[in-house]
This record gives structure tokens, sequence and C-alpha cells, in this order.
């Protein structure tokens, strides 16, 4: 079983019901793990609701009942044995505005980490505070990382997690309650394609199936390949598995390192032919 990663991604209509969000990612965890996942991934915010499309602000915000809905999801994985990465919000001190984060909790029910929202968007910026550091855990001898949604539009990211030999990145979204198709119908699935394709990862993208969401959760290979995806705006779940065994379609393999290293070519020796400098003559 070494090397091999089971992945249940799970959707739901994220609301500003934190009591509503838990009652549907403690079901998704008890299928996951009669399933036999190893690992249960959820959507950005899935727990506390995503501030300034299903809240307003914080003014009000039960942050003792958010804790204690977590603490019962942390009792659950300890109960199922398995591993979760809930997106959720937390708490910062006072003025400090709070985090968009991804908690992983291990099978005894604990906190194993947090990722905290590197890139937010400018909305974000009004009301949350950026982290400023990865993630980096290891299941089965498949070595992961976390991102959130915003994180996709920096290549950069990617990059310094193919050189720290990530295998498997779990992204999650929020792009939901929109009025109808958009922009991130025709980039978001396809831009994490690219990215998975660049740098040979295995990624799980959990979104919200709140209605209108403009893409469903999908399962890429590291080709770049859809493997699987759920239903767009119908909450589910879907269990695939990581395999590092298995060999992809890889045109990079050869030159990857070298352009990673600050060698934008591939040439092997330059030469000294006027007709390969002089750019001016036919």
């Amino acid at each position: 079983m070494g090397k091999k990663l089971k992945i249940a991604t799970c959707q739901f209509a994220v609301s500003e019901s934190v009591k509503r969000n838990s009652g549907c990612i403690q079901g998704y965890i008890k299928k996951a793990a009669k399933k036999g996942a190893d690992i249960v991934h959820f959507s950005e915010c899935a727990l506390s609701g995503y501030v300034g499309t299903d809240f307003p602000n914080f003014q009000s915000y039960d942050w003792d009942l958010l804790r204690s809905e977590t603490e019962k999801i942390m009792a659950l994985a300890a109960q199922c044995k398995i591993w979760v990465v809930l997106g959720s919000t937390h708490k910062l001190t006072e003025p400090n505005k709070p985090h968009n984060s991804l908690y992983l909790i291990n099978p005894k029910g604990q906190i194993e980490d947090r990722y905290d929202k590197r890139f937010c968007t400018p909305q974000d910026l009004k009301r949350m505070t950026p982290g400023s550091r990865f993630v980096y855990f290891t299941i089965n001898g498949v070595k992961c990382s976390l991102l959130i949604c915003f994180d996709l539009r920096f290549p950069e990211l990617y990059r310094e997690l193919y050189k720290q030999k990530v295998n498997c990145i779990f992204q999650s979204f929020y792009n939901a309650r929109q009025k109808g198709p958009s922009v991130h119908s025709h980039i978001m699935r396809q831009t994490m394609q690219a990215n998975a394709a660049t740098n040979h990862f295995w990624v799980s993208m959990s979104n919200s199936s709140g209605y209108y969401s403009p893409y469903p959760s999908c399962f890429i290979q590291p080709d770049g390949v859809i493997a699987s995806q759920l239903k767009l705006n119908k909450a589910g779940i879907m269990v695939n598995t990581v395999d590092l065994n298995k060999k992809f379609y890889d045109p990079m393999v050869d030159f990857r390192d070298t352009a990673v290293n600050g060698k934008l070519d591939n040439v092997n020796r330059y030469i000294d032919d006027p007709r390969s400098i002089n750019t001016k003559i036919i």
C-alpha cells in the first residue's frame, strides 16, 4: 500500500450556518471513512462560512460556536481514524483580522498543522489577514501540501512546492453563490490542470456547490487530465487514489529542473555561427 493515498473530495453548499455546515462535514467524514479513504478534503471556509459572501463581517460572529463545532469534527476524525483537511476561519488577537485557513486534522483528532491563505483577494484583505508559509505533510509515502483558491493565480507557489518534492496538492476553493457563469467557469479548472501538468502534481480541488458555482470539485492527474469530478451545483463525494507508481505523460521531465534552476532553454552548446547570432538576416 506504500506510495498510495486514497482521497475523498467533498462539496456541499456552504452557508452562514456553522451548525448546518458542521452537519454536512460530519456526514461526509463518516461516508469517507466507510469508503476506505485515508483523508477527506473540504472547500474553503467549509465550516465557518465565507465572510463577505455568506455574512457581511465578523462583528457578531459566534466564535465559541465555531470552536465547539471544530472540536466535534476533530473528535469524529479520531473516531473514524481519518485525516481531515477542513476549510474554516482562524481568529487572531484583536485588532488583527482573522486568517482564511485549512486545518489539517490527524487521525488522532489533533490539529497537525494549519495553512493560511497566502494570496488574499482585494475583497478578502478588507476582512482577512494573509498567511506567509507553506504546510507539508506525508501520508503513506505521499508528500502533500495545502493551498487556497486565489493562490491558484501565482505559479511561483507551485514551483516552490515542486522544489520541495511535493507529490499532491489539496487546494480548497469557494467560487459559489454567483449570478451565473463567469470567467471562473473558463479559467479555474484549466489553470489548475496547467499547474498540475507543469509541475507533475496530483491535485484534489474542492469547491462549494452553493448555487451558482461555476465549476465542480475535481481530481487531477500529474499529466493535467481531470480524472474525476463531481456534478455542478450538487452536493457529493468522490474517492480517488494517488498512486506514485503510475507513470504519466511528462514532456518536461528532461528539462524541468534545468528551467527551475534558471536556464531558460535546453541548448547544450552555444554555437559561434553568424547565421545564428545575426537575427536580422534571412
